[in-house]
């Protein structure tokens, strides 16, 4: 029996590793699955694990009130050597560019046991951009054995830094795999729907407004402090601008986000300041948005396939796949840049269609079955020896 160990801590890791799980769980005569999870993000996290009916044989639990890199970084190394001396998989797979996926990957390299990397291959190529995580994706490139690109930039990039060839697997990104289960889910239960809209309603925010809803999400470490403060006085002005526009912000819960926006931007009428939301609900709210601005990176790769423009608050994206096909545009954090952006999507409505329509270079939806694949073929190759 091939042993597996996928490891993920946060809410954006748990949305791409699940339907990976669900992959490999239809072979149990070739595969044993085993999930840990570090909880980088508690929650958040949690609200994942329940929507795939997952359970964690490993909990980590690190999180910490006011944890810090180093705190993390420490508590995950050395409960992960307990895990995997307890487990000895052939194979542990991570994603990304979390604190996580790096520890979790060097803690595997000093027992000497396989990383396979979901998502390898995104970069900036500054390291302060984004930060942490550009270091801890080109880290964990170094140490993986097995990379699984999500596109051919991305296998352009691990070659380019001497990564064999062999090595690497072009499969699309799991992302668009959980975007369409959850979608499918929606779609096909009139109940379920109807609980989705009653939930985000109890929230703050009555979708039925039929209103122009502008999605806004804010959370990166590296637009903390004056970076956010920049982006709450661009959510004013575009709502003072565009009175017609609802603003939907489900904030972080992270006390440098949650402040700032409470202070900076309550008591204007069309902005809703609402708690974070499930992975379905959130879902639900992008499918509905007319555009969605953000900081995060799994959005850029997501919103496309809803034929949703997104405008992205950060300086470079490793994503540069979504801004050559025209779905996302970099807008950084200044105020003027964001709201002059937004004002132009709003009132120009053949560059909005140009967005909407541009394709998603993400995958199909079947990157999941293609990871899977390639372990079969390893399982079949070792038995032919």
């Amino acid at each position: 029996m091939y042993k597996v160990l996928i490891v993920f801590g946060t809410r954006p890791e748990a949305i791409k590793m699940a339907p990976l799980v669900k992959e490999f769980e239809k072979f149990p005569d070739l595969f044993e699955i085993r999930v840990c999870v570090t909880a980088q993000h508690r929650e958040m996290l949690d609200q994942v694990l329940d929507l795939f009916n997952i359970e964690p044989e490993y909990d980590l639990n690190v999180m910490r009130s006011n944890q810090d890199l180093n705190s993390i970084t420490s508590s995950i190394i050395l409960k992960m050597k307990e895990v995997l001396l307890d487990y000895t998989p052939n194979v542990v797979l991570v994603h990304g560019d979390t604190t996580t996926s790096f520890v979790a990957s060097l803690a595997s390299f000093y027992q000497q046991i396989p990383v396979g990397h979901i998502e390898a291959g995104l970069r900036t190529n500054d390291i302060y951009s984004p930060f942490p995580e550009e270091v801890n994706r080109r880290l964990t490139s170094i140490i993986s054995t097995y990379n699984f690109s999500p596109t051919s930039l991305s296998e352009s990039n691990l070659l380019r830094e001497g990564r064999n060839k062999n090595s690497i697997f072009v499969t699309g990104n799991t992302v668009v795999d959980s975007l369409f289960f959850i979608l499918n889910k929606i779609n096909n239960s009139s109940g379920l729907k109807s609980t989705i809209l009653d939930k985000i309603n109890k929230l703050g925010y009555n979708i039925n407004r039929a209103k122009k809803i502008i999605l806004v999400t804010a959370h990166r470490r590296e637009n903390h402090g004056q970076g956010f403060i920049n982006i709450c006085h661009a959510i004013r002005d575009i709502a003072n601008d565009n009175k017609e526009v609802d603003i939907v912000f489900p904030v972080h819960l992270n006390p440098e986000i949650n402040n700032v926006a409470n202070k900076l931007l309550c008591n204007i009428p069309n902005i809703f300041l609402i708690k974070p939301l499930s992975y379905e609900q959130f879902i639900f709210l992008m499918s509905k948005s007319y555009l969605i601005v953000t900081d995060s990176g799994g959005i850029q790769e997501e919103a496309p396939s809803l034929g949703k423009p997104v405008l992205v608050m950060r300086e470079s994206t490793e994503r540069p796949e979504a801004l050559n096909s025209g779905t996302i545009r970099l807008v950084g954090s200044m105020p003027e840049k964001i709201v002059t952006e937004v004002n132009n999507l709003i009132n120009n409505s053949s560059l909005y269609k140009k967005m909407q329509n541009s394709n998603n270079p993400y995958g199909d939806g079947k990157a999941s079955y293609r990871i899977v694949d390639v372990f079969k073929k390893i399982i079949q190759s070792n038995s032919k020896l």
